[in-house]
């Protein structure tokens, strides 16, 4: 097995595990930034300790960084921020299989993005699965119920919210593998280290002045939520390591794809532990982007 593919297998394990974590932090002890920051806050000082000592045990000097790569990362984390603070407050919405599923959009959503920043497009048997993506995006988008019709039932903030975290994933996703590729380094956990690493301080350092600002009490309470919170941050990291290396090896969307495993786990996830219910358009609109991620997986 190709080492982006295990990595975005792991990545996408983790990351199932880490917004589980979050959906009980946001649904009664932290606010939809206060569960987002944990990821930040409880992973950063940690990384910083390890990636610092392989540094000083190998005697190796800080990479030079250009200014393409700032510009990579600074959009990339700024992008995630949002993009993850709509995936919380879209639990509060829709289930959490569901919930994660429109976040799935991000690969459809990856592929232009990669297109219009690296010029990375896909083939034509990939834009096939994209369009069978994107019918079972649909399904799980339609909601008949509360009496509306046609396009009407599509415009719910479920939908939006999903849409929109799907577009800045994406976004997040083709900026990091941007800045890997600017990181001067033959190995490729070494590269996306260094680019996780300064991602994670910056997204650590808006977050904590957003909160400080706008929502005070969060930062004490975030402390307050500390044995759940700790392992957001760990899951959080080692998913964010497991992605970054693929970015650096593999097309962005394709890594995507391969995450996509992320569905079925949050399906066993929102059933076992959750206690809730999927329904059959649900299930056929899963069936469909389950379709969709094998295509795109043997097509890479």
């Amino acid at each position: 097995m190709e080492l982006w593919i295990l990595a975005s297998l792991i990545a996408a394990s983790l990351q199932t595990v880490r917004f589980m974590l979050q959906k009980i932090l946001s649904s009664g002890q932290l606010s939809t930034a206060g569960a987002t920051f944990a990821r930040f806050c409880y992973s950063a000082p940690l990384f910083w300790i390890a990636v610092a000592g392989y540094f000083w045990i190998n005697d190796l000097a800080p990479p030079q960084l250009s200014m393409a790569f700032w510009g990579y990362a600074a959009i990339g984390g700024l992008s995630q921020i949002f993009a993850t603070v709509c995936v919380v407050a879209l639990f509060r919405a829709r289930n959490f299989a569901v919930g994660i599923t429109f976040k799935k959009t991000e690969v459809i959503q990856a592929v232009c993005v990669g297109i219009l920043v690296l010029g990375e497009g896909v083939s034509l048997l990939g834009l096939v699965a994209i369009l069978i993506g994107l019918i079972g995006v649909l399904l799980l988008s339609d909601q008949p119920f509360g009496g509306a019709t046609g396009l009407s039932r599509f415009a719910s903030r479920a939908t939006g919210l999903g849409i929109l975290s799907g577009f800045l994933f994406a976004i997040s996703a083709v900026f990091y593998r941007g800045a890997t590729l600017e990181v001067g380094f033959e190995n490729a956990i070494l590269r996306a280290s260094v680019t996780l690493l300064l991602v994670i301080t910056m997204q650590m350092a808006v977050m904590t002045i957003w909160l400080y600002l706008r929502e005070p009490g969060q930062l004490r309470a975030v402390w307050n939520a500390r044995k759940t919170a700790i392992w957001v941050g760990l899951t959080s990291l080692g998913g964010s390591l497991g992605w970054f290396t693929a970015f650096t090896l593999q097309n962005a969307a394709y890594v995507k794809a391969v995450g996509q495993i992320e569905l079925i786990l949050s399906l066993a996830a929102s059933v076992l532990f959750f206690r809730e219910k999927i329904t059959g358009r649900e299930l056929g609109g899963l069936a469909f982007l389950v379709v969709s991620i094998v295509i795109l997986v043997l097509r890479a």
